[in-house]
């Protein structure tokens, strides 16, 4: 979850003429065009109409760029006496402490500076500045030991000793999490819990221990994903785009998408096989859901139009096109996040509920966005990267999602630019067309993130989506059923393409 600079909205509105073109390429013809390989980044052809150089997006740029970020992991930079906790140094360790969530470097003098961080969780009289180092700091600790729990016991023993003796509710939930997350027996779990409970009697009263001892409960004795089937046919509300976003439960696999307009028909290609773009819903630093800068959470989410990009300033952060604007319960900025009834959803856990198909209504997971609402997390975007794919560090436990970046929340598309940074492929272009084939410009509707049961290191492969739309039973795998005749959704992804190409030039 990327958070937007107050001056962000009020830049101004930017054409962006190459999706017409692009879109043509990519949705027209359902062409698949295959990642680039880490082994050979420059090789493939520029898109056609995307030849205009992006300075960032250049070789020696991102060369220097990263050669910055590690230059700044020396001992001298992390020496406490040297640079305290205090207000004044407020602002050196956010920067420090991003670089060291971004380079991850394994250096013993990191992981004692962070420890040594840690353990002022257990003072009491702290100024907000240093609050907000030591929040920091245990994302980024969690981020470290998640990584590697065996190597980095002792910042497991932190988390322990937070546990136990740190009076900030928060830290104690993202410390048990993390340690949750780290590999730890249901009996191990269940002792945490027990302490956590005991030490804060009225957990209930707090949305960090309340969804994070619910999790742990999730974690011991896990809840049956209801029929897969019952949520793509359901309509949350009459005439609006639905995009479902299908992951497994390691967010370090992709997730895969499938789109169904206002008329509930779902969006295909020519060929008749679903319209699907992937994305990656991995956090970089490895939180729950319930926190902020953590996983994107399940559950339902509005959606209302884009975000301009405008100009070099974000290029880094959100890539060159437009930015999916998504709102969580209770998030201020929702037009209308239930048709009919102006502003955000203001309503209680049983309004929430009465969105999803009953099958669903107790499942604990897709409630997710519900209590991040509730807890404050906001600013969920859909967008790409101007960053390199070897910007980040930790990619390495899953190969096949090198080419997509993680975020602090949002959900990422592919981008990728050759060493002239020129845009070599791009999947936001895919996505915004066919948005806004099926819903017009200002398009609305919903986005639905959930998990899937099991524990694949693969994408949900169409078929079976395919299968859970007829009522079949889901798998990872299933024959292939080809679909011929094209749906009016299909038709109007081809002529609003056409159109869009026509209009750009």
């Amino acid at each position: 979850m990327k958070r937007f600079s107050p001056q962000f909205k009020y830049h101004s509105l930017r054409r962006y003429s190459t999706i017409g073109g692009m879109g043509l390429l990519l949705l027209v013809g359902g062409l698949a065009l295959r990642p680039a390989l880490k082994s050979n980044a420059d090789v493939p052809q520029v898109l056609a109409g995307s030849d205009r150089e992006k300075s960032q997006a250049k070789a020696a740029f991102r060369v220097e760029q990263r050669q910055e970020q590690s230059r700044q992991i020396r001992p001298e930079n992390f020496a406490l006496d040297r640079y305290p906790v205090t207000n004044k140094n407020e602002k050196y360790w956010r920067n420090l402490l991003w670089t060291t969530a971004v380079v991850q470097p394994q250096e013993d003098f990191v992981a004692s500076t962070i420890e040594q961080i840690l353990s002022m969780a257990l003072r009491p009289k702290l100024s907000d500045a240093q609050k907000r180092t030591i929040d920091m700091a245990v994302r980024v600790g969690t981020q470290l030991y998640l990584s590697d729990p065996n190597r980095y016991v002792s910042l497991g023993e932190r988390f322990q000793q937070t546990i136990d003796r740190s009076p900030d509710p928060e830290w104690v939930a993202m410390s048990l999490s993390g340690l949750a997350r780290g590999g730890l027996s249901p009996e191990q779990i269940q002792a945490l819990v027990g302490r956590v409970k005991a030490r804060f009697p009225n957990w209930s009263a707090n949305v960090s221990l309340q969804t994070t001892l619910r999790e742990m409960a999730e974690l011991i004795s896990p809840g049956t994903v209801p029929p897969l089937g019952d949520l793509l046919n359901w309509t949350i509300a009459p005439k609006q785009v639905q995009l479902y976003v299908l992951c497994q439960q390691d967010r370090d696999v992709l997730c895969q998408t499938v789109l169904k307009d206002g008329n509930g028909a779902f969006v295909r290609q020519q060929d008749g096989q679903l319209w699907s773009v992937p994305l990656l819903l991995r956090s970089i630093h490895g939180l729950s859901w319930n926190f902020i800068r953590g996983e994107t959470p399940q559950g339902i989410y509005r959606m209302e139009g884009v975000v301009p990009q405008p100009d070099d300033e974000f290029f880094r952060a959100y890539g060159q096109f437009p930015l999916v604007k998504l709102f969580v319960p209770f998030e201020p900025g929702a037009k209308q996040f239930v048709p009919g009834k102006a502003g955000a959803f203001r309503g209680t856990l049983a309004d929430y509920r009465r969105l999803l198909p009953p099958s669903w209504r107790n499942y604990w997971a897709i409630q997710e966005s519900f209590w991040a609402g509730k807890s404050g997390r906001s600013y969920f975007r859909i967008h790409g990267t101007g960053e390199s794919p070897d910007f980040f560090s930790g990619k390495d436990r899953n190969p096949d999602i090198y080419n997509w970046n993680p975020t602090i929340g949002c959900l990422s598309a592919l981008e990728l630019y050759n060493e002239q940074g020129q845009l070599l492929q791009a999947d936001m272009p895919k996505l915004l067309n066919a948005l806004q084939a099926i819903g017009g410009q200002s398009f609305s509707g919903y986005v639905v993130v959930i998990d899937l049961p099991g524990k694949a290191r693969t994408p949900i492969a169409l078929d079976a989506i395919e299968a859970a739309l007829r009522g079949g039973k889901l798998t990872l795998s299933t024959t292939r059923q080809r679909h011929t005749l094209p749906t009016k959704s299909a038709k109007a992804l081809a002529m609003a393409t056409s159109q869009s190409l026509k209009a750009d030039r």
